[in-house]
């Protein structure tokens, strides 16, 4: 492992644990008054920085640059993937009691921290050309992941909606809503309006851009206190085991399989299948506890799944590396 891939490691475990002092120490929380500082640092991540993040990225892409069979190699995999995890889980009894359940897990499994450790891996190990065919899977990253797991979680909601002895609303209703409560999300509408403004060939006005620029710099720090005050302030005690199965999907698992679609179906090799096979390998990213503490559901096992996997994946990479050297697809 390449020195400037392990000071980040390190430097996401001490910012995770600076997060889980605060927690534990409740010092964003004085005098003992109520209220969840972890809820209310994630609102902000959600509703204002995350979308600056969004909207900007989105905007800003280039879709006529696209490498669209690289992005299939990677994508369909990744959802394929995000999808079975999703149908297991809507079958288990929780799913009766907790309808946020199985989208939670679901998008766990598969969403990497592209970006934290992403983007310094990728620089280190693939060059500028790897790293700009990894900004580019960025780019679509979370639109792609959460847009989807956005939808399958709300109509699940909806359907989950109607109390006991209460009748259930009609399948045009449900479907109103999913679509309402899908589109006016604040992950899934600033996507929107950015895909908007980029096919309308606008620029983003100089001004704005430093706004949303600023606001986005502040998703990667806070989100990475926000996973250690989570572990602070939820019980984690029973959910290191769901954790590890997460960890096991989505640092062994999903890796392969991508590996193995883009090489056998895509005919990958070389650069391309690389990187997209480091980018499925990559650690559970915070955006999965957004998600959790949006919908109030498993926030701790979320939290656990993303420490558990950071940590594994430093065992695990050299051996995808390694995989990768035998292929003939490093350099």
């Amino acid at each position: 492992m390449s020195l400037v891939l392990l000071t980040k490691l390190l430097a996401i475990v001490a910012i995770v644990a600076l997060g889980y002092l605060v927690g534990r120490a409740r010092w964003l929380s004085p005098d003992d008054r109520d209220g969840d500082p972890a809820r209310t640092l994630s609102y902000a991540a959600f509703y204002i920085f995350v979308p600056a993040l969004l909207l900007r990225t989105t905007a800003r892409i280039d879709l006529a640059a696209l490498p669209w069979r690289t992005l299939a190699a990677f994508f369909l995999p990744v959802v394929a993937v995000m999808g079975a995890v999703y149908l297991l889980q809507r079958r288990r009894p929780q799913a009766r009691q907790m309808p946020a359940a199985p989208s939670v897990r679901a998008l766990s499994c598969v969403f990497g921290n592209t970006v934290q450790v992403g983007v310094p891996l990728s620089a280190a190990l693939f060059g500028e050309a790897g790293l700009a065919l990894h900004v580019t899977l960025v780019s679509l990253h979370a639109l792609t992941l959460l847009t989807l797991q956005t939808a399958a979680v709300e109509l699940d909601l909806a359907r989950a909606g109607p109390r006991a002895g209460e009748p259930r609303p009609r399948l045009g209703a449900t479907l109103a809503a999913t679509a309402r409560n899908t589109l006016v999300h604040p992950v899934v509408l600033p996507v929107l309006a950015g895909l908007a403004w980029n096919l309308g060939g606008l620029g983003i006005p100089g001004p704005v851009d430093e706004v949303l620029a600023t606001l986005g710099a502040a998703v990667v720090p806070l989100c990475l206190v926000l996973i250690g005050m989570s572990l602070a302030y939820y019980d984690v005690g029973g959910a290191w085991r769901a954790a590890a199965g997460i960890s096991v999907v989505k640092l062994l698992l999903l890796p392969a399989l991508v590996l193995a679609v883009g090489h056998g179906l895509f005919g990958l090799r070389g650069l391309p299948l690389a990187v997209i096979t480091v980018a499925a390998a990559l650690p559970a990213g915070s955006n999965a506890l957004l998600f959790a503490q949006r919908y109030d559901t498993l926030q701790a096992e979320a939290s656990a799944a993303i420490v558990v996997s950071t940590l594994a994946f430093a065992l695990t990479v050299p051996a995808w590396l390694a995989v990768l050297a035998a292929l003939g697809a490093l350099g």
